[in-house]
This record gives structure tokens, C-alpha cells and sequence, in this order.
């Protein structure tokens, strides 16, 4: 496990063992987790995403509270996976960092709550499974333009992206943060940081 720049966001590449039967890897341990990070995800969800080569899904995230953590892994393909600090008063906010997770290095990705998630499909049928902490719920799932100029993330686009309606029509994050739609970064960072009680849920 080892952070990124984003206070939040830890990047975990697996050792995988490999023989002619062909590999074993532990995609994810909520002890390494817990004791590089101090933080837990408790699955509540499970997503599977497929996509062809261009498209482009996000940025999303959920209001917090309850917030959503993700822990992200391409299992198929390869995608550029990007996180993006949208919370209101972060140090980083308006900040990304790009990770390429493929079916190569099996690397995966944790999000807490309140961070954006985006990625995009580098390859034909690019497979994405990510675990969430909290079931997908309409009403408080938001997000930003993922070609949004003052965040200007580097995508490695062939031409244009294909997006969802939802995520075209997305506003800026200036936009999100006029209208109140952002996390507020004190209540993220306290809430991601509670430790858990003794019966083994968050406090």
C-alpha cells in the first residue's frame, strides 16, 4: 500500500504469483488497509463495469455523510484511473493523479469517501470491478465534467470520449462548488478517519 498526493487515495500493487497453471494474486486485504492506512472498507456493493476503448465514465462521487469508499481493480483490459479531490477546503482540492490499472499488475485502487472517481477505458472490453462501501443511491450521487478545463486531467484521448448523457451534462467543478454540491473536506477526513468500535464498525 502507498498513498498518493491526495490525502485519501492509496494505491496497492499485489504480488502475484505466477506458475504454468497461470497466477494467484490477494486483489485486497482490509488488514493492509487498515495497517498502512488506518483506514476499512465495509462492502456493502459490489460494481462491474465494461467498456470499449474511449469511453469515459465520471467524475463521480456521494455526499458525505454517508459518503462512498471505492476500492477499484481492472480485472480485464486497462483503463487510466484517476481520482480527484473535490472536497470543499482540501489542502489538494481541484487536484488529481492518474494510475494506469490493468490485468497486468492487478494493481488496485482505494478512494475514500468525498473523492471523485473517474476513469478511461485504454482498451476494448476493459473490465473494472470496484467494491463500495455504500450502496449506490440516486438522490446523493453527483459529479463533475470530466473535461472540465480547470481541472484539466490528462487523458490520453484518440479523438473524443465517449460519455453518458449524465456525465456530459455535468458542471464544472467551480460550478458544483457554487451550487453547495461538494464534500466539505473536514467532515470527509474525520469521518474516513474514525476508528472503528469494538464491535467492528466505524464509531
Amino acid at each position: 500500500m502507498e498513498p498518493l498526493s491526495i490525502d485519501g487515495a492509496w494505491l496497492y500493487t499485489p504480488r502475484v504469483h505466477a506458475d504454468p497453471r497461470g497466477a494467484f494474486l490477494e486483489a485486497f486485504r482490509a488488514s493492509d488497509l487498515r495497517e498502512a492506512a488506518g483506514l476499512r472498507l465495509d462492502l456493502a456493493q459490489l460494481n462491474c463495469s465494461v467498456s470499449g476503448r474511449g469511453v469515459l465514465r465520471g467524475v463521480h462521487f456521494a455526499d458525505v455523510p454517508p459518503g462512498q469508499a471505492k476500492y477499484v481493480m481492472c480485472v480485464s483490459g486497462a483503463v487510466l484511473d484517476v481520482v480527484v479531490d473535490v472536497r470543499a477546503g482540501s489542502p489538494t482540492f481541484g487536484r488529481w493523479e492518474a494510475v494506469r490499472l490493468d490485468d497486468e499488475t492487478r494493481r488496485g485502487l482505494y478512494i475514500a469517501e468525498g473523492l471523485g472517481h473517474a476513469f478511461l477505458a485504454l482498451s476494448d472490453g476493459a473490465t473494472v470491478l470496484y467494491a463500495c462501501s455504500q450502496p449506490y443511491a440516486p438522490g446523493r450521487e453527483h459529479g463533475i465534467h470530466p473535461l472540465d478545463p480547470a481541472v484539466g486531467i490528462g487523458w490520453p484521448l484518440e479523438g473524443e470520449p465517449l460519455l453518458s448523457d449524465k456525465d456530459a451534462a455535468a458542471p464544472t467543478l467551480e460550478e458544483a462548488l457554487a451550487a453547495g454540491l461538494l464534500p466539505d473536506y473536514g467532515v470527509c477526513a474525520a469521518r474516513h478517519r474514525t476508528p472503528p468500535t469494538t464491535d467492528g464498525h466505524a464509531a
